[in-house]
């Protein structure tokens, strides 16, 4: 099966990346891969459409060609693809819609504990 996926390239801190269509057996960093879609340069706030050929991208998901997980998100922020995000954290982080959830209940919570326990205000017998 056909992948779309980002390829890194660059020095060590200094992340830039390649937009790559490869067979999906190959891993990451084999350098196999069937035809360059474009970069990402991580530290340049250049638009991102400007650095990615999103027409091509489309042509090869039309042929069947998936997309990362990291890249679908990526164009999904850039508004070059319709769809919603996908998780890719991993399993034990909690999703961020949980999260905020759990932040807004948290504030009742800090208050009722503020309070001072009978058993925390007395002083130690020893």
């Amino acid at each position: 099966m056909l992948m779309i996926r980002l390829q890194r390239t660059g020095r060590k801190h200094e992340p830039t990346f390649r937009v790559v269509l490869t067979d999906s057996k190959n891993g990451p960093k084999s350098g196999k891969s069937l035809k360059n879609l474009g970069w990402y340069d991580t530290r340049i706030k250049n638009s991102a459409k400007d650095q990615l050929d999103v027409e091509a991208i489309k042509h090869w998901m039309s042929k069947g060609a998936k997309l990362s997980d990291t890249l679908h998100n990526f164009l999904v922020g850039q508004k070059a693809i319709p769809g919603k995000k996908v998780n890719v954290l991993p399993r034990k982080t909690p999703i961020k819609k949980e999260a905020a959830e759990g932040e807004a209940a948290a504030p009742a919570a800090p208050a009722a504990a503020s309070a001072p326990a009978p058993e925390a205000a007395a002083p130690a017998a020893n």
